[in-house]
């Protein structure tokens, strides 16, 4: 039997009950239209272009919500915010869960393909520190190293370092200063390439690695510029002109600072062509590589390694870079003769 206090507490209660459900439904509109925007690719503009790099932050959001919606029993809600994580989460997991068929020596290396060390760096206009990109290429037994904000100064000190005792041959694009430069270094003979397409941003030189055992490998350093208010119409561009993967012939590599996460539309079309990315193959798809040495941690993934379908990785790994403002990514590959 309810007594007369009883009846007051519910009454009080009532209200912050009405109250909790509309806010949970406000907050479970405006998720919809946030996973919309991703799942459709409809991002555009100088607020959304870098919004949706945080998709996987979002997507924790999404579920933090949801747990709001249950507690404040609004169906609507969570109706809506059931939806809505299944979409992010499908979107998202992935990249942790990684793709054991993309690696092609999943089972056995020296029967899947040849071996490929690839490691990528961008030296934040020459200021990262050219001893710790030696140490990591003796530590990985690097073949090809990529390159970005490559200056004159940066080369010099490389080679002081002991890097071109290491990877002797270089096709390089360095400039005095700021972040236009960019370069390829190789244990094995390469050979610059043009014409596979029309750069459209920073320097992203071409060039054939003579690996061994079969055909030669095509890498391309790209670096497009990133999408501040100014150059976001140039940033995408610079990611869609970039080569379709090729179906035949030479395989390719895309490596470096892409200044785009796997949740960019533009992105995400450059992978339909037939590109897989070596981070999310591997299951390190969250690990971040921008921005550090700043008041934050490193927060997004935005350098990235993409091999066509004749090759995959074995293990991906990321290091601090002291002196740059990205970390910086190797990849072990295989690449099919």
């Amino acid at each position: 039997m309810l007594t007369q206090g009883d009846t007051e507490t519910t009454r009080r209660a009532r209200p912050r009950r009405i109250r909790g459900a509309r806010v949970a439904v406000g907050l479970a509109v405006l998720f919809a239209v946030g996973t919309a925007v991703r799942v459709g690719g409809l991002e555009r503009g100088v607020l959304l272009v870098p919004l949706v790099a945080f998709t996987p932050y979002f997507t924790v959001a999404a579920l933090v919500v949801l747990a709001f919606a249950v507690a404040v029993r609004s169906r609507a809600a969570i109706a809506l915010m059931l939806a809505v994580c299944a979409c992010l989460v499908w979107c998202v997991a992935p990249r942790v869960v990684g793709d054991p068929g993309a690696a092609p020596a999943s089972a056995s290396t020296s029967a899947q393909g040849r071996p490929l060390r690839v490691l990528t760096a961008n030296l934040n206009g020459g200021r990262g520190d050219v001893t710790v990109i030696v140490d990591l290429v003796r530590e990985f037994d690097v073949d090809v190293l990529s390159l970005q904000e490559l200056t004159w100064s940066a080369m010099r000190r490389l080679d002081a370092a002991g890097l071109t005792g290491l990877l002797p041959y270089q096709v390089t694009q360095p400039e005095s200063r700021g972040p236009e430069g960019s370069g390829v270094y190789a244990r094995h003979p390469l050979r610059e390439r043009s014409g596979s397409f029309k750069p459209v941003g920073h320097h992203m030189p071409v060039a054939e690695v003579a690996l061994p055992g079969g055909s030669p490998v095509e890498v391309v350093v790209v670096h497009p510029v990133a999408p501040v208010p100014s150059t976001v119409p140039e940033w995408e561009a610079g990611i869609a002109a970039l080569p379709a993967a090729p179906a035949a012939g030479t395989p390719r590599l895309l490596v470096g600072d892409f200044n785009a996460t796997l949740d960019h539309a533009v992105f995400r079309r450059l992978l339909a062509t037939g590109y897989t990315d070596a981070a999310a193959a591997t299951g390190q798809g969250l690990v971040p590589t921008w921005p550090k040495g700043r008041a934050l941690p490193p927060l997004v993934a935005i350098d990235h390694v993409l091999t066509d379908a004749r090759a995959g990785a074995v293990a991906v790994r990321v290091r601090d870079l002291p002196g740059s403002d990205h970390r910086a990514l190797f990849a072990d590959l295989r690449v099919r003769p």
